[in-house]
Formats: C-alpha cells, structure tokens, sequence
C-alpha cells in the first residue's frame, strides 16, 4: 500500500471516528433532555429518584452542572461532581411542590458539536413549555454550552452543563388543551 493510500484511509478514519463521536453526543443531549421532560415518557422508571440515577449515568464523576448569566447564576448556581449534581436534581424532583408540575417538554435547536479527539463541546438552544397544578405556564429558552469526554471504555459522558437563560415569557392559562397526565409511548 502506498503512503498516500494509507494517509487517505487514515484520514477517512478520523471522519469516521468524529462523525460518531458527534452522533452519540447528539444522542446523549437529546437523552438527558428526554428524561428531564414531565411527565417523564421512559417506560418503567418508578420514580424520580430511579430518574435522577439515569441522568446521572450520562455524567463523568468530575462533572458541573451550572446556570451561568444574570438571570441563572443565583437560579442554579454550580454543582461540582455527580454527589452535587444529585443534590441539584433532589431539589428539584425530591419532594412534591406545590404546585405541581404538570408538563415540561425539552425542544432543541441550532446544534453545533465540535469532536476535539477524546474532547467535545456542544452548543445548543432550546424552549421548554412549562405548565403547572396552578392554571400557570411559561415559555422558557436558554442556550447551552457543554462539554464531553470520551472514556476510558469508549463511550461518552457530559463533563459539563451549562446553561443561560434567553428569555421567559408568562403564558395564558389554559393555553394547551390537551396534555397527558403520564407518557405511555415508551411501553412495550
């Protein structure tokens, strides 16, 4: 095999490998999403805490989650570590609020994913529709920033969330009409 044969395939290698790099960070933003939506459409999961645990698993150990700009630092704030990160979670689905969280649905937008070898760093936007127990709902956008590593067994895991809010706007009671009360998409 010629050198510039072996320069080629090594350099369709490297596409390859980038390529589905990008594809499983695209698949592990998209799941984290899924399992923060209310109501939670993953079949089988019991309850929150066993929900916490699996958004855990696309994290590395030494991971931050934070709310970053004027609007999210003193909302979020900083949570180093997976112990923190739960924490940051139970406050938020460790006990019943009042009121209650009826619908929250995660849309992304204007992906941008940079592989840097066993690095990467994803841009994104997203809205969420918020509904409540109360008869109040809101549109909430934020732009994300976050950061990936490939590990040790290959796969990929969120090194760091980052979040800034874009806006929120208070919506009209009664603005959705229809809206599960559980998901049932995912069973079998």
């Amino acid at each position: 095999m010629t050198q510039t044969v072996q320069h080629q395939l090594d350099e369709l290698k490297a596409r390859v490998l980038d390529l589905e790099a990008e594809a499983e960070i695209r698949r592990i933003q998209a799941r984290y999403m899924f399992l923060c939506d209310t109501p939670l459409p993953e079949f089988g999961v019991a309850d929150d805490a066993q929900r916490i645990e699996l958004i855990l698993e696309l994290y590395t150990e030494d991971a931050v989650w934070e709310g970053v700009g004027e609007y999210y630092d003193g909302q979020f704030g900083r949570a180093e570590g997976k112990a923190a990160i739960r924490a940051h979670f139970e406050g938020f689905w460790g006990e019943k609020k009042d009121p209650e969280l009826l619908l929250n649905c995660h849309y992304l937008t204007s992906e941008q994913i940079h592989v840097h070898g066993d690095t990467a760093d994803g841009q994104w936007v997203h809205m969420q529709p918020w509904i409540f127990s109360d008869g109040k709902a809101l549109l909430r956008s934020s732009r994300l920033n976050n950061a990936f590593r490939r590990e040790a067994d290959g796969s990929w895991k969120i090194t760091r969330t980052r979040t800034e809010n874009v806006f929120i706007a208070p919506l009209a009671e009664g603005w959705a009409s229809d809206f599960p009360s559980q998901s049932v998409l995912m069973r079998p």
